[in-house]
Formats: C-alpha cells, sequence, structure tokens
C-alpha cells in the first residue's frame, strides 16, 4: 500500500429509481445536466486530477456506458448478475485500481467551486485517517433533503449527525473490504468500523454542491452551473 492514492472509482451502476421515467431507457449518469451527461461532470474532476487509472463499475444499462465511457479511456467493471452496492461494488474492482487507498466518486451531483478530489488530495494524512469524506455544511447544499449525514469535531473527525451532507467523493483506504462475506454491501458498513476505531474524517467542501437524485435536481443543478 502507498500513502497516496493513485486511481479513482466512480460509481455508475445504479438504477436510478428515484428519476422515474427519465431512467427507464438509459442510466442516470448519462442523464443530461446541462448539455452533457452527468457522467462527464464528474469526469471533469476525475481527469483534471490525473490519475493512473479511472474506473467505472457498471449494471443497469451498462452496454450504454460503456460505449460512453470506453472511447474516454474509462476501465469498466461489470457487476454482473447482480449489483454489488458502494462496498461490494470498490471490492470487486480492486484489481483494476490497483490502488490502495483511492479516490471513490459518485456521478450524481454537480460541484461549483474548487475540485473536490484535489482537496482532498490536499488534506490526506494517512497516518491518522482510513477514511476521507468531502463534505458540504447543509445551507451550501441545493437540492437535498433532511438535516445532513455527518457531525465532525474541531479535528475533522466525524460521526453520525446533521450539519454536513456527504458530497460522495472520498479517500479510502480498501484493506477492510475483504473482511465482508456478503457480495453486495454498503461502504457505511466500513465507515462504521472506520468511526468506531476514531479513524474516520471529512473536509468541509469551500463550494456549493447541488444533488441529481431526483427530476427536479436538474434544473436546480443547470441554475448553479448558470452561476458559475
Amino acid at each position: 500500500m502507498t500513502d497516496t492514492p493513485t486511481a479513482v472509482m466512480m460509481f455508475a451502476a445504479g438504477f436510478g429509481t428515484r428519476m422515474g421515467a427519465l431512467t427507464k431507457d438509459r442510466p442516470k449518469p448519462l442523464i443530461e445536466v446541462a448539455g452533457r451527461a452527468l457522467i462527464d461532470h464528474a469526469l471533469d474532476h476525475v481527469e483534471a486530477l490525473g490519475p493512473k487509472r479511472i474506473v467505472t463499475n457498471l449494471h443497469y444499462r451498462a452496454d450504454q456506458l460503456d460505449a460512453h465511457l470506453t472511447p474516454k479511456g474509462v476501465l469498466l467493471s461489470r457487476e454482473e448478475p447482480e449489483i454489488l452496492e458502494t462496498g461490494g461494488g470498490l471490492r470487486a474492482a480492486l484489481p483494476l485500481l490497483r490502488s490502495n487507498p483511492v479516490f471513490t466518486m459518485n456521478t450524481d451531483a454537480i460541484w461549483a467551486g474548487p475540485n473536490p478530489l484535489t482537496l482532498l488530495q490536499q488534506a490526506w494524512d494517512p497516518e491518522r485517517m482510513d477514511a476521507l469524506l468531502m463534505c458540504i455544511p447543509i445551507g451550501r447544499t441545493i437540492g437535498h433533503g433532511g438535516d445532513g449525514d455527518f457531525t465532525a469535531d474541531a479535528d475533522g473527525r466525524i460521526t453520525r449527525g446533521p450539519g454536513l451532507v456527504y458530497g460522495g467523493a472520498q479517500i479510502i483506504k480498501t484493506d477492510g473490504l475483504q473482511d465482508f462475506a456478503e457480495p453486495a454491501f454498503s461502504l457505511n458498513l466500513l465507515w462504521n468500523r472506520m468511526h468506531a476505531q476514531g479513524r474516520l474524517f471529512a473536509v468541509e467542501y469551500p463550494g456549493r454542491w447541488c444533488d441529481v437524485g431526483r427530476p427536479e435536481g436538474i434544473a436546480l443543478a443547470e441554475g448553479l452551473l448558470a452561476d458559475v
């Protein structure tokens, strides 16, 4: 294991059911926001980082994402016959990623401000951290319901609670993925273990962030981009 992540895992296997009819014939990452596929907005941040490898997991409408991403040099981790969730999906992609720790990034949000992956890279301290999550204060989020996912102390350690929304970007050590017997599981299980050991941290995003998990999020995201 090296101290610095050299690869990015982009999550794109989900069914996008909250998008309703928009995902009937295409995967959510290919829904357009401001004339571009959602996943391409995320890919801008990933490519600007300059990682050695970019990997995306696929399941729902996988062939469409394959056709879109392969010409861009993205490596593909197909989840068949069942979807593996975030934890199982990351574990299955490790042979392609060849990095520990690794960046992960969701593909259903729009960031307005500095590159969240670069900020994570700058704040990463592997001596203290097993995971570093990019979180947004609730007041700087758009299109997100609820009070937030985490609360941070003065040192950046986080626990479940209100105030900060996980934005879908992180650096995480992958060793613990092998400890779960289930083929499909959430990264929340690994986070819970890291939290219990005092090694789960967050950095606050200084810009704005829009969740595009529902149809109404498209217009909100386009408004955010128009203000940049």
